[in-house]
C-alpha cells in the first residue's frame, strides 16, 4: 500500500496527482487507493444477464439430443456430424475465449474510467469545502460530481459545524446509505496502519452488484485529513447491452460456422464416399462373377492407388480363373472322355467276365478263384466308370431331373428288395406320401446312404419317412452348409418337405470325418487306401440331393449310431419349370434344372 501523504493548507485536505490504477500505489494524498481485488462481497452480476456462450450451448445442446436420436448407419452421416463436433466445439471455445476477453476489457475500461473521475471529482470538490461544510454545500458538491461526463449517482456523507451528520445524494431512490453494501461501508471506514509498505490510511474500493434488473459500479472512499466520505453509483447497463450484443454475434457465428462445416463435410464425404461407392460396386460386380469389372483411375491419391490395385487384383484374379476354368475344363473333358473310352473295352470285357462266370464250375480249381476275381473287378471297374461319368454330368451341368410322381414308401421297398437288403432293414415308412420327384436319382440317393449304413455301421439298419411343413427345415441349420439349408426352406415352402432317415447302430463316425464324408474319394483310414467302394457314393448321394433342392445331413446319435437325415421338397416342379422340360425317360441330358439352379 502506498503511505499517506496528506498536507493541511488552510483548512482543506490538498490532493497530489498521481496515477490511481497501480497495485494500491500512486494514490493522491487524501484519497484511498484502487485495490487490487474487490471487497469480500464483490460479485460480478452483469455475468447473470449476459449469456457467455448462448447460441452455443444451446446448439450443443440440440446437437447432442440428435446425435443420440441418429443410427450410425453411414460413413457419410458419421463424417457429417464428427466435422459438426469439431467445428462446433473451435467455435464454442473461440467465441467464448473472445466475449471473456472483451467483456473483461470492456469492464475494466469503463471501470477504470469511472474511478479515475470520481476520484478527481471528489479531489476537486473537497478542496473547496469548509472542513465542516453545510448540508447544503455537501449537495452543491453532490451535484456537481453527479454532473460529469461519467454520468453517474454521488452520496456525500459528512458532519456540518454542529457536529450533526449530514448525507447529501442526488437520487435518494438509487443510492442511499443503506443502499451502500455492509462489505464496502466497512472497507471504506477502515482505517490502515500507515508505515512503509501503507502510505495511506484509507484506500478507494469498489464492486459490482445488480440492483433490480440492471448491474451497477458501486465505489466509496474517505478523504484523508478530513473531509466527507463519498460513494457513487454507475449504472453498466450499456456495457452489458454491448456485451449482450457481442454474445449473440458470436452465437451466430457458431451457427454459421457450424452450417458451414456440415456443408464442408458434405462435401468431403462426396468426395471420398463416391470413389469408394464405385469401388463397392465393382467389388459386387466382380463377386458376381463379372471378372472384366475395372475402374476408372483419375488423380494420384490413396483412393486413385486403391483404385489401381483393384484393378490390377481382379486382373489377376481373372487371369487366374481363366486358368483354374481351362484346367478344370480340361479335366472334365479327360474324365468324360476317359470314361467314354472306357465304356466299349468294358461293355466286351462285362461279357467274356459273364461268361467265365457261367463256367465257373467247370473251370480248374486253380484257375476259378482267379476268375472269380476278374469278374468282380471288372463289375467294380463298371461301377466306377458309370460314377465317373454320372460325377461328369454333375459338374458339367447336363445333369436333368426327370419327374414323376412317387409313392415314396413304394420307392424304398423297391430300392432295398431290388438288392436284397430286406432282412437287414426295417422300414418305418406309410403308404400314400406320394412327391414329385427323379425316382431314378431318389433310388440312387436311398442305395447309397442305406448300402453305406450297411456296410459301415451296425444292424439293423432303420429307415423312416415322413413329411413335415416348410418350418421343419429349421433342423437342418445346423449342418455345415445353412445356405444350402434355406435354400431348400425356400424351395419346400410351398409344399412341405419330404425327411427319409437311415440309423444304423454301429460305433458311429468320427468326429474328425463328419465333415467329410460327402467327400469324393474321402476314405476314413488313409492305411487302407483300396476298398469295395469308389468314394464317391455319399457324394453323388449329395449331389442328386442337391439337384432335387434338398439336402444330407450326417450326425452320430448320443445312444451310438450315426444317422444320415435326406430332406426334399415334396415337388421339385419349381427346379425344372422355366421351358426346358423334365427330360427324356432315360434320364439323359435332356430338359430339366441343374444343380446351378438351386
Amino acid at each position: 500500500m502506498c503511505p499517506a501523504a496528506a498536507r493541511e493548507g488552510g483548512g482543506r485536505a490538498v490532493l497530489a496527482d498521481a496515477d490511481p490504477y497501480g497495485p494500491r500505489c500512486g494514490i493522491p494524498a487524501g484519497l484511498p487507493a484502487v485495490t487490487g481485488r474487490p471487497t469480500e462481497s464483490d460479485t460480478d452480476d452483469t455475468s447473470e444477464d449476459t449469456p457467455t456462450a448462448g447460441p452455443g450451448n444451446r446448439s450443443t445442446r440440440l446437437l447432442r439430443r440428435a446425435s443420440g436420436l441418429l443410427r450410425w448407419t453411414s460413413l457419410r452421416l458419421r463424417l457429417v456430424v464428427v466435422f459438426a463436433l469439431v467445428a462446433l466445439t473451435a467455435a464454442v471455445s473461440a467465441s467464448g475465449i473472445a466475449y471473456w476477453l472483451n467483456r473483461n476489457t470492456v469492464l475494466d475500461r469503463t471501470q477504470n474510467a469511472v474511478l479515475k473521475d470520481f476520484r478527481k471529482s471528489l479531489e476537486d470538490s473537497t478542496r473547496s469545502l469548509a472542513p465542516r461544510p453545510r448540508c447544503s454545500e455537501l449537495q452543491d458538491a453532490a451535484r456537481q460530481m453527479a454532473g460529469g461526463p461519467q454520468n453517474y449517482t454521488v452520496l456525500l456523507i459528512g458532519k456540518d459545524r454542529a457536529g450533526k451528520a449530514c448525507a447529501a445524494t442526488t437520487d435518494k431512490d438509487l443510492l442511499t446509505l443503506k443502499s451502500v453494501p455492509t462489505a464496502l461501508r466497512k472497507a471504506v471506514a477502515q482505517v490502515r496502519p500507515v508505515d512503509e509498505s501503507n502510505r495511506y490510511a484509507h484506500h478507494l474500493y469498489w464492486q459490482r452488484r445488480q440492483v433490480g434488473d440492471v448491474p451497477y459500479l458501486v465505489a466509496g472512499a474517505e478523504v484523508i485529513g478530513g473531509g466527507p466520505t463519498g460513494y457513487m453509483m454507475k449504472s453498466l447497463a450499456t456495457e452489458r447491452q454491448d456485451l449482450n450484443s457481442l454474445a449473440w454475434s458470436l452465437g451466430i457465428a457458431t451457427a454459421l460456422a457450424l452450417v458451414g462445416s456440415a456443408l464442408l463435410a458434405q462435401a468431403a464425404a462426396t468426395t471420398v464416399l463416391r470413389p469408394v461407392q464405385r469401388l463397392g460396386y465393382a467389388a459386387r460386380q466382380l463377386g458376381e462373377g463379372r471378372l472384366d469389372t475395372r475402374l476408372r483411375v483419375t488423380g494420384t491419391d490413396e483412393l486413385a492407388d486403391l483404385s489401381r490395385t483393384f484393378n490390377r487384383t481382379a486382373e489377376r484374379l481373372e487371369q487366374r480363373v481363366e486358368e483354374l476354368s481351362a484346367r478344370e475344363a480340361s479335366s472334365r473333358r479327360f474324365v468324360a472322355d476317359m470314361s467314354h473310352e472306357l465304356r466299349t473295352p468294358l461293355t466286351a470285357i462285362t461279357a467274356v467276365s459273364e461268361v467265365l462266370e457261367e463256367e465257373a464250375d467247370s473251370l480248374d480249381p486253380m484257375i476259378a478263384p482267379a476268375v472269380q476275381l476278374v469278374v468282380s473287378e471288372t463289375r467294380r471297374l463298371n461301377d466306377l466308370v458309370e460314377n465317373l461319368m454320372e460325377v461328369t454330368r454333375f459338374d458339367a451341368g447336363t445333369a436333368r431331373l426327370v419327374l414323376d410322381d412317387v409313392d415314396v414308401a413304394d420307392q424304398v421297398t423297391a430300392c432295398i428288395d431290388a438288392r436284397a437288403w430286406l432282412d437287414a432293414v426295417d422300414l418305418d415308412a406309410d403308404r400314400g406320401i406320394v412327391a414329385r420327384l427323379d425316382p431314378r436319382r431318389l433310388d440312387v440317393i436311398l442305395a447309397n446312404l442305406i448300402g453305406n449304413a450297411l456296410k459301415h455301421g451296425g444292424s439293423p439298419v432303420r429307415v423312416s419317412v415322413h413329411t413335415e411343413h416348410a418350418a421343419g427345415i429349421e433342423d437342418a441349420a445346423g449342418t455345415e452348409d445353412a445356405e444350402r439349408a434355406e435354400d431348400a426352406a425356400e424351395e419346400g415352402a410351398g409344399g412341405g418337405e419330404l425327411v427319409i432317415r437311415v440309423r444304423d447302430h454301429g460305433p458311429g463316425i468320427p468326429e474328425e470325418v463328419l465333415p467329410h464324408v460327402f467327400d469324393r474319394f474321402y476314405k476314413a483310414s488313409a492305411s487302407r487306401p483300396r476298398s469295395e467302394g469308389s468314394g464317391l457314393g455319399l457324394s453323388i448321394a449329395m449331389e442328386n440331393a442337391h439337384i432335387h433342392g434338398g439336402e444330407i445331413t450326417a450326425a452320430n446319435l448320443p445312444e451310438g449310431g450315426a444317422v444320415f437325415t435326406l430332406r426334399l421338397p415334396m415337388d421339385a416342379s419349381r427346379l425344372t419349370d422355366g421351358g426346358q422340360g423334365e427330360g427324356r425317360k432315360d434320364g439323359g441330358p435332356a430338359g430339366g434344372g441343374t444343380e446351378g439352379d438351386r
